[in-house]
C-alpha cells in the first residue's frame, strides 16, 4: 500500500493561494483549527519548497507558545524534505530536514511508497504545481476563505487540463469552504 501525498492550501475566492498570512487572518476559525489538527495528526513526512522552507526555518523554530505551538511542535519535530535546485546540503539546517536529490519526482514516488502515514506538500505552490502535474498527488485541499485577495500566485499553470475529482467538502462557521480534491479515474 502507498502512502497518500497530500496538500492543503489557504486560497482566496480570486485564486491566490501566496501569503495567505495577508488574507485569512480574519476567517481562520476553529473549525478550520480543528480540521487541520486532524490532517497534520495523519502526517509523518513533510515536502516543502525552497522558499517555504527559508521563510519557515527563521520563523517556527523560535515558536515556543502562543496558540501556534501545536503547529510548531508539529513541524518542527517532522521530517523535512525539502526540493531546491540552489540550497546545498550545507544550508539546511533545521532539525530534521534533508535536501531532496535527484529528481523530485522519482524522490517523492520512492518516499510515497516507503513506510508511514501522510506525507505532506506544505506551501510550496510550485512544488505542489509539479506533483499535481506529475499525477502523484492523492487529496488537494483547498481552504477558500471568503476574501478576494486581489493579487498573489495561484497554483495552477503548469500541464492543462487536469481533471479533477471532488472527494469533500466543508464549511466553517465563518464562511471557508474546505474542498477536497483527488485524481479523477475514468
Amino acid at each position: 500500500m502507498t502512502r497518500r501525498l497530500i496538500s492543503s492550501l489557504f486560497h482566496s475566492v480570486d485564486g491566490v493561494a501566496s501569503a495567505p498570512n495577508l488574507f485569512q487572518f480574519d476567517s481562520f476559525d476553529d473549525d478550520l483549527g480543528q480540521w487541520m489538527t486532524g490532517a497534520i495528526n495523519r502526517v509523518d513526512d513533510c515536502i516543502l519548497g525552497r522558499t517555504t522552507y527559508e521563510e519557515w526555518a527563521g520563523y517556527w523554530p523560535n515558536m515556543t507558545s502562543g496558540e501556534d505551538t501545536m503547529f510548531a511542535d508539529f513541524i518542527n519535530s517532522t521530517p523535512k524534505h525539502v526540493a531546491s535546485r540552489s540550497l546545498s546540503p550545507e544550508d539546511i539546517t533545521w532539525s530534521n530536514s534533508t535536501l531532496v536529490t535527484g529528481d523530485l519526482v522519482d524522490y517523492v514516488t520512492a518516499l510515497k511508497e516507503g513506510p508511514g502515514g501522510d506525507i505532506a506538500v506544505q506551501g510550496s505552490l510550485s512544488v505542489v504545481s509539479q506533483l499535481l502535474d506529475a499525477e502523484l498527488i492523492d487529496a488537494l485541499t483547498l481552504a477558500i476563505h471568503p476574501v478576494v485577495a486581489g493579487a498573489g500566485r495561484g497554483i495552477f499553470g503548469g500541464e492543462a487540463p487536469k481533471r479533477l475529482e471532488l472527494t469533500d467538502v466543508q464549511q466553517t462557521a465563518k464562511g471557508n469552504l474546505l474542498v477536497t480534491y483527488g485524481p479523477r479515474h475514468d
